[in-house]
């Protein structure tokens, strides 16, 4: 899941172009450097925001403060709890171990606290958007494409765990766990940070060796965050202490309860599935932490269970009443939990899933039995833990932080996925979030997996925090087997990489997504929230199972991957740790060559060739950093301006940027931090380079001493041209060190002289155009013509700072030509008013449903 960027930040391509000076880099950062602006820009348009929407006098649900997730300087954070106590502010929560300090900050003095020495960085708690990940077909209502006699077969109890519907078998691991049955994820538990698991559903019940594989489901959420009080309906906040057999809640009404002291009641309306609301009653019972819910309705909790929190008694409530003449389940189940709210007041949760996401995310980590039969998940024999940040109306950040590091530290998980995230304009891995998640994965030793993202197919437009250095970025690939078999598609590609996934590097060069794995899934999903499909397959799912797509079904893959790793490493005996597991699974990558570095990261996670490293023992290379030049619209905000960890220069020919033809040098300063005292010689290597990029050979890299190593680009064509650098010690048996080099190579605009390409694009596929925007613009307008009949084909257009350049309705799945008439949008031209200077990317993708397998068609971009 992915929010939208909207975040506007001028651009500063002038500044940019000084950045690329051949010369050394500067001496190394002192530990946990502060980015050049520790708020930025995104969290004080938040914080404007809040002020507007939410101060005294404004709203019903008025409030002064924001909360604010504050990562601190290692080893600092009682003197920032010191600092915010001088200001008048008591820290919610501390997490010394991992720089952690959560505050209610007034919102006049968030500035203030931005400012304290010791803070490194600061995010403000907002609501990230649950984005859909059921496929658009299923709303449009589309016929399918084929004949029913050749259309593909439903899966079913049938079907062999060798499958195109759930494609473990693309990362290698049906084949491993059948040569090596007992490595299928037992003795791993898996956390999942998500919407929430369903506790019901048949496969996500047993392992293959017959525990009860949910072990917990909680929720991260809590009252005292800013997002949570305003938008969480499921915490009741408890009322004084009472005494039974009738006690009367806040709002007056009366309840007959067990006669007994030290009673607490609260009635209210509680977010159900579809968007429904159901008001119930809730009593708790201070002396032992009981908890009854008056699921009927009738005033009346004696004749309701008495309920803990699952993982103590596995006790699962339901609200409704099921019609068994109907398909979708209209029992609902939950769960309960209770915790202290502030010194005075108490809380109690109650867990209604209202969202299917999170369940298919598990089953696709570790589903056992599927409709009934061989179907599995990656890790059939692993556990599950539920941590739940996310309802229907979107994903808590401040949840997302406390519920990451409760899942690290309090419930045994050894892996964790979260297919969740935002997608800011500056994305340079260094929030507040990006850097807790860091240190949470070195101080626990649970490695994280993020999704990438789903703001593809731009350059730059990975998210956050996926961008954190140490958490494995996951972008989402595809296979022509999964795209007849989920969506009744035939391409012409055997392996690719899906539109929609979010592409790297990051502002400062990073590299991200570190890897892909299958973006697409016939996975789990609760059996009272209807199933998704896509009509063009010619088959429907019954509830209980829904086919879904994005970064957030990759994520879960390589989750479940790793968890296999793990699980393996454990019963061989050879250390796992989360940096070897990292280098295992980046050195096993299978390389996709029809395919652009930064959509595929190091290639796709591969299960075999990942154990054949880190099943020899010693799976961690050097460690090497390298700084190297950056050229961006926004790379004079980076905590060393217009330098990064990889090479990438997005700016216009003139202003930082390179021309076509245009060659040009480029000086990385490579530091080798471990290792042998003396030198050590790195074979130098290019994957996927085009024939842009020229390297040396090789390099000799002394401990602690850098290095400078020339990188030559000269791009033959416009588009962004993008490879992997490598550096490999063939003493240590893990690739040592990778680096992203990405440069865009833009056609000039100028006013009065159109820009006009033509080409062919082929079903599911894409092709990028970069044009430069001169100074002074008033508009950029771009037309498409020259397509065959019934060709459903479309572009659409990226600004420089990476986020989309489309309003809502041209920005939607539906803006194709030939199709649905371009629900809103205008399919043949579009005009961008004030387009600022800089380069465009116009990315032009044919949807699955085009009858024709190659779609000539005719761009055109001017400006005026």
């Amino acid at each position: 899941m992915s929010r939208t960027r909207t975040t506007a930040i001028s651009t500063a391509l002038a500044l940019a172009a000084a950045s690329l000076a051949l010369s050394v880099a500067p001496a190394a950062q002192a530990v946990d450097p502060a980015p050049v602006d520790k708020l930025g820009a995104h969290d004080r348009a938040l914080l404007a925001q809040y002020e507007r929407q939410y101060g005294a006098a404004r709203s019903a649900k008025a409030v002064d403060h924001a909360t604010l997730l504050i990562a601190v300087r290692d080893g600092r954070a009682a003197e920032v709890e010191r600092a915010l106590a001088g200001l008048g502010v008591d820290a919610l929560r501390t997490d010394a171990s991992v720089g952690y300090v959560k505050a209610n900050v007034p919102f006049d003095l968030v500035e203030r606290v931005a400012a304290i020495d010791d803070v490194v960085a600061v995010d403000l708690d907002e609501l990230l958007k649950v984005e859909d990940t059921r496929v658009d077909g299923e709303q449009a209502g589309a016929a399918p494409l084929a004949t029913a006699a050749a259309l593909p077969a439903a899966p079913s109890a049938a079907t062999a765990d060798d499958n195109p519907y759930m494609p473990t078998r693309e990362t290698g691991s049906t084949d491993f766990k059948r040569d090596h049955p007992t490595y299928d994820g037992r003795g791993v538990t898996i956390g999942v940070m998500d919407t929430g698991i369903d506790p019901t559903h048949p496969a996500l019940a047993k392992t293959t060796t017959g525990e009860d594989k949910l072990v917990e489901t909680v929720t991260g959420t809590d009252p005292n965050n800013f997002i949570d009080l305003l938008f969480d309906s499921s915490w009741f906040l408890m009322g004084k202490l009472q005494a039974g057999p009738a006690v009367v809640s806040p709002g007056g009404e009366t309840w007959t309860a067990p006669d007994s002291p030290g009673l607490r009641v609260q009635y209210k309306a509680i977010a159900m599935p579809g968007g429904k609301q159901q008001k119930l009653g809730v009593l708790f019972r201070d002396s032992d932490g009981a908890i009854w819910v008056d699921t009927d309705g009738d005033f009346d909790f004696t004749d309701e269970q008495l309920m803990r929190r699952f993982g103590a008694e596995r006790q699962v409530g339901y609200l409704g009443i099921d019609d068994p003449g109907t398909a979708v389940n209209e029992r609902v189940p939950f769960t309960v939990q209770w915790k202290k709210i502030g010194a005075t007041t108490l809380g109690v949760n109650v867990n209604v899933i209202t969202e299917a996401h999170g369940t298919h995310v598990a089953g696709i980590t570790a589903a056992h039995g599927m409709f009934g039969g061989a179907m599995d998940g990656q890790a059939p024999g692993a556990k599950l833990v539920s941590m739940k940040a996310c309802h229907s109306l979107g994903c808590s950040s401040a949840a997302l932080t406390d519920g990451m590091i409760d899942l690290a530290t309090k419930y045994g998980v050894d892996v964790i996925n979260m297919s969740i995230g935002s997608s800011p304009e500056f994305n340079d891995g260094q929030s507040a979030r990006s850097l807790v998640y860091n240190r949470l994965i070195d101080s626990t030793g649970v490695q994280l997996f993020i999704s990438a993202g789903n703001s593809g197919a731009g350059t730059n437009t990975v998210g956050d925090p996926t961008a954190a250095d140490k958490v494995v970025s996951v972008g989402a690939a595809v296979s022509a087997d999964t795209w007849w078999a989920n969506y009744g598609s035939e391409v012409k590609d055997d392996q690719g990489i899906f539109p929609f996934s979010s592409r790297g590097p990051r502002e400062d060069g990073g590299f991200k997504p570190d890897i892909t794995a299958p973006g697409a899934a016939v996975s789990t999903t609760p059996d009272w929230i209807a199933p998704a499909f896509v009509p063009e397959t010619g088959y429907r799912l019954p509830p209980g199972y829904s086919m879904m797509n994005g970064t957030s079904m990759s994520s879960p893959q390589a989750t479940g991957a790793g968890a296999l790793l793990l699980s393996a490493a454990r019963q061989a005996g050879v250390s796992a740790s989360p940096a070897e597991l990292r280098s295992a699974i980046h050195t096993g990558a299978r390389w996709n060559g029809k395919v652009d570095a930064i959509a595929q990261g190091r290639g796709q996670i591969d299960v075999p060739k990942s154990w054949s490293v880190l099943g020899k023992g010693k799976a961690d290379g050097d460690a090497i950093t390298v700084s190297a030049p950056v050229c961006t619209a926004l790379s004079d905000k980076l905590v060393t301006p217009h330098r990064g960890s990889g090479l990438f220069n997005s700016c216009a020919p003139g202003a930082g940027g390179q021309a076509v033809g245009e060659e040009r040098a480029y000086e990385l300063t490579v530091t080798r931090t471990s290792g042998a005292e003396g030198p050590v010689a790195y074979a130098v290597g290019l994957k996927g380079n085009d024939g842009t990029f020229t390297v040396p050979s090789s390099v000799v890299l002394e401990k602690g001493v850098p290095a400078v190593v020339k990188v030559t680009a000269e791009p033959g064509a416009q588009g962004i041209h993008s490879a992997v650098l490598t550096f490999d010690n063939e003493a240590t048996r893990a690739a040592d060190h990778a680096t992203l080099l990405a440069v865009e190579a833009a056609t000039p605009l100028a006013a009065g002289t159109p820009v006009t390409v033509t080409g062919v694009s082929y079903r599911n596929n894409t092709i990028h155009y970069t044009v430069a925007v001169p100074a002074g613009a008033e508009a950029l307008t771009v037309s498409m013509d020259g397509l065959e009949a019934g060709s459903q084909t479309r572009w659409w257009a990226f600004r420089p700072t990476g986020v989309s350049g489309e309003t809502s309705a041209a920005g939607t799945i539906y803006c194709y030509n030939d199709y649905l008439d371009g629900n809103g949008c205008d399919p043949k031209s579009r005009t961008y008013a004030k387009p600022g200077a800089g380069v465009w990317e116009l990315v032009v993708e044919t949807r699955r449903t085009s009858p024709l397998w190659a779609n000539p068609y005719r761009l055109t971009a001017s400006v005026s």
